[in-house]
């Protein structure tokens, strides 16, 4: 799998970062004329600056739907092709576990890629929203530290069903999602917080990204995909390691003389908010085998909103407008991200010249600099009550025929600025 080695260098106001990468020629892109071919950098990553101390630059994916609106095709894509790389025969139970925020809806494409192989394979998501329903108060299973985030403590839950805590505790295989990795060191704090709360019985990891930043933490020299590195098996004894991403190398940052003291928004905090969480199903907040739990009511709650927005008296495929960009909200990303995938796939099977250009993003708390990859922001109250500010890149609202804001809190939950907004439609769970 070896591939010829780049370099480039990225320039930003507060520093230059150096990239050393390469190319996977694993993975099963496919190019306009149907041929397999590697993710380049530039087909994956844009550079932006964060507005955080810790940590000053920001890769800004192309094929997430995060911080960049993306065709849900492009990103069902990159969650198949990202699935694939992870071998076959792997000791079961199988767990998959995301990173909040971003890499939560990413998590669930993998999984659900992976649930050809590994039906009985489990999904969890960690979260920063605290859960305080009578039946899931006490079923934190544990707590881990994402040293550079902007909001650097994670939740992870347990299941209140006793069969499925049973497999969750007996699992042999961890499968670590996350967009990037950068240094490795969430992935050990992520299983070590596991082993100490009852998963004693791992064997592997596997840490599964879009970019893996962090072979030079290794020996630079083995850059195979799925090679067992052995700094990180050292941080992870009595485990057996691997990595698999559509893009792979290394990076050096180094500050700009005397750059401007960055003061970070207050956006750390894994409280509850004020608004009540609606029934959206389980998308992975619990272990869950079907990521899809609760969509089919989500759509039905589109469809009926969409209906009346368009003074119709039931909906109607073929009166959507021309462009449309779905936008889900924090880590409710993954139901928004399938009705977004609905409403592309089933308004490319009506005629052709009726087609709907459909995108999909998302709303965050993680407060990012304009310039490089970010070329619009939005500010906002978030919709939780949490009482924190909230962003949208790369989203101008005189763009969309149609904006659907999905949210897991009620409709009148979201700022005035987007309810103000003629086209904006908002979509907010069962109650």
């Amino acid at each position: 799998m070896l591939n010829k080695q780049h370099r480039t260098s990225i320039t930003l106001p507060r520093g230059t970062l150096d990239l050393t990468y390469q190319t996977n020629s694993a993975t099963n892109k496919k190019n306009n004329l149907g041929q397999n071919e590697s993710y380049q950098l530039e087909d994956l990553l844009g550079f932006a600056q964060r507005i955080n101390p810790k940590r000053a630059f920001l890769f800004v994916s192309k094929v997430l739907g995060r911080h960049i609106p993306v065709a849900p095709s492009t990103m069902r894509d990159a969650f198949t092709d990202l699935a694939n790389l992870v071998p076959s025969d792997l000791p079961a139970p199988v767990l998959v576990i995301g990173m909040a925020e971003t890499a939560v809806g990413l998590s669930a494409g993998v999984h659900q890629a992976l649930q050809t192989r590994y039906p009985n394979a489990l999904l969890l998501n960690s979260t920063r929203h605290a859960q305080h329903s009578d039946n899931n108060a006490e079923a934190l299973l544990t707590t881990f530290n994402e040293d550079h985030s902007h909001a650097s403590q994670h939740l992870i839950y347990q299941s209140t069903d006793t069969i499925t805590q049973e497999q969750l505790l007996a699992s042999k295989t961890l499968i670590m999602v996350d967009d990037e990795a950068s240094t490795g060191n969430t992935c050990v704090n992520v299983v070590t917080a596991l082993r100490d709360a009852g998963l004693t019985q791992l064997e592997q990891v596997h840490l599964t990204t879009l970019v893996d930043w962090s072979l030079d933490q290794e020996n630079t020299n083995q850059y195979t995909d799925g090679a067992q590195p052995a700094r990180m098996a050292d941080r992870l004894t009595g485990i057996e390691f691997h990595r698999h991403h559509l893009l792979s190398g290394a990076w050096q940052w180094t500050d700009a003389p005397n750059p401007e003291p960055i003061t970070m928004p207050s956006v750390d905090t894994t409280a509850a908010g004020s608004q009540a969480l609606g029934f959206t199903g389980n998308w992975g907040r619990f272990p869950t085998l079907n990521s899809t739990d609760g969509f089919d009511n989500y759509l039905s709650n589109f469809q009926a909103t969409f209906a009346s927005f368009n003074s119709q008296e039931s909906f109607d495929i073929t009166q959507l407008p021309k462009k449309i960009l779905v936008l889900g909200s924090n880590e409710f990303v993954w139901l928004p991200f399938l009705l977004a995938e609905w409403l592309q796939t089933t308004s490319q099977n009506l005629n052709a010249d009726t087609n709907a250009i459909v995108k999909f993003s998302a709303l965050t708390r993680s407060p990012i600099a304009l310039g490089g990859a970010i070329t619009t922001m939005l500010s906002f109250h978030d919709n939780y009550g949490l009482g924190m500010t909230n962003f949208a890149y790369n989203v101008d609202p005189t763009e969309w025929d149609l904006i659907v804001l999905c949210v897991e809190t009620s409709a009148d939950s979201v700022d005035a600025m987007w309810r103000g907004l003629n086209n904006v439609l908002v979509v907010g769970p069962t109650i």
